[in-house]
């Protein structure tokens, strides 16, 4: 057989092209497979207690039973699949709940109601069991601009209940802070805060993060407010003797500037550059950014073609780094207009309009996210959870079937193509179609069982790793 290139010139050529491929590969390792909160809370920092977040899970609870006091109310206001084809009168309602309670799960799946039924049991049962997720004490929009001495005295008093809150286990898997920006205006109140809240926390856990802390840094538009506030943690690591690089932060997406600045660039990735790793997370500011675009406050809604821009250059921008993105928070609240207990039946009727109104915004708020790629969302009020979860599960099992295909596919594919070559490009894509199913998991919406059904097996899923999932076939 005659070449044309010889050996030498060959392995020069292919050396000086590995660097610059694994170079890519660093910048590009794919989707992380550490969980990804769906949604993310913002609470006022003065209002932040020890148990917050026990009592957002009873409050959003106790919201749900209200107003959908069973799965084929749910199921109507938000029309999922098969609603039509529901009974109406509560005796049918409770005789139909009874059988499906009874039916082992794969003879369920083939009723018409199986979904409905799913959804509104798992919403129950994440209420009950981890409401919450992700917990942001908020210092910036959500408390407001206030004297030094009383943000002083609340930034003491929420590190006091967040310690508090790890020794009686009571606080979100995820939790974290937002300070105030580092313009020009507030980088001093900022930075004040930060230290307050740090060294106070970490002075009466002896020196222990809460698992998966992080600080929010709002408003960002150039990688010098970044690499400020990594500095900042070099200090205060130094200065408690935390491991370095504990300290972590994510940035926000809420300025035009930080699309497309002053060259026609989006900074985007300077900035991610700029955290030297530390930032993990990018989510959107639905309210500032539509502001900043002059949408008038009306108008200042998820649904605005102005946030599905901004929505698409960030993952353009961000594709494949690894860095999560969470979309942001719907502002019409699931409250009714009339308080009290001793309500007319005219007053019931508008408080449950209202509700389930916000009910109906909400969900199809989350499922415009998750069908764009945006797993995580914001929550303002208890009473939105049930709608983020609702979502949340309707998307990840109405996609099942098709997820549980594409994935095992491309696991048989993958398998046999990484005898014959690198595994590192089937793993990159690999890793998005497995994704799918531990997020899935993490929230609840599968079990380990379910996922079984993409040919993986369970240590393949606990694994986490595509990339170690075609390691371990290829060397069998």
């Amino acid at each position: 057989m005659m070449l044309s290139i010889n050996e030498n010139e060959q392995t020069q050529l292919l050396q000086a092209l590995s660097v610059a491929n694994k170079k890519f590969q660093q910048t590009y390792p794919g989707d992380k497979p550490e969980r990804q909160p769906v949604h993310t809370v913002y609470g006022g920092a003065n209002l932040f207690k020890a148990d917050t977040c026990v009592k957002i899970g009873e409050v959003a609870f106790k919201n749900l039973q209200t107003y959908a006091p069973n799965f084929v109310v749910l199921a109507n206001v938000l029309e999922l699949a098969g609603h039509q084809h529901l009974p109406h009168a509560l005796e049918d309602i409770i005789t139909l709940t009874h059988k499906l309670d009874q039916l082992p799960e794969a003879a369920r799946r083939q009723e018409t109601a199986w979904l409905a039924y799913t959804v509104y049991n798992k919403i129950i049962h994440k209420l009950r069991t981890e409401p919450v997720e992700d917990f942001r004490i908020d210092f910036e929009d959500g408390f407001g601009n206030r004297p030094d001495a009383e943000e002083d005295a609340t930034a003491i008093a929420a590190a006091q209940e967040l310690a508090k809150g790890m020794a009686q286990k009571t606080v979100s898997p995820f939790i974290g802070i937002r300070i105030k920006p580092f313009t020009e205006d507030l980088k001093h109140r900022g930075v004040r805060t930060l230290d307050l809240f740090l060294t106070t926390l970490l002075e009466a856990t002896k020196g222990v993060l809460p698992a998966n802390f992080v600080v929010m840094l709002p408003k960002v538009t150039i990688p010098e407010q970044v690499i400020t506030l990594v500095r900042l943690f070099e200090i205060l690591e130094k200065a408690h003797q935390l491991p370095a690089g504990s300290l972590k932060m994510e940035t926000m997406v809420e300025a035009t500037q930080i699309i497309m600045d002053e060259e026609g660039r989006n900074p985007l990735m300077r900035i991610i550059k700029a955290s030297e790793g530390r930032c993990i997370a990018a989510h959107f500011g639905t309210y500032d950014y539509t502001a900043s675009c002059g949408i008038t406050a009306r108008y200042q809604t998820m649904a605005h073609p102005v946030c599905d821009f901004a929505h698409h250059m960030t993952k353009v921008a961000l594709g494949g780094t690894g860095i999560f993105l969470s979309d942001g928070a719907t502002n019409v609240m699931p409250i009714g207009p009339h308080r009290g207990e001793d309500l007319t039946f005219e007053q019931q009727a508008e408080n449950r309009a209202a509700v389930h109104n916000a009910w109906r915004t909400g969900f199809h708020h989350t499922m415009h996210s998750l069908i764009n790629g945006f797993y995580q969302g914001w929550d303002l009020n208890p009473a939105q959870l049930p709608m983020r979860y609702a979502a949340t599960y309707n998307f990840f099992l109405s996609s099942y079937e098709d997820a549980v295909f594409r994935l095992k596919t491309f696991v048989e594919r993958a398998a046999i193509s990484t005898l014959t070559k690198d595994i590192f490009d089937d793993a990159a894509t690999g890793q998005g179609l497995l994704n799918f199913f531990l997020k899935a998991m993490n929230c609840g919406a599968i079990g380990e069982s379910e996922a079984l059904a993409t040919g993986l097996t369970l240590d393949e899923i606990r694994s986490r790793s595509f990339y170690r999932i075609l390691e371990g076939r290829r060397k069998k």
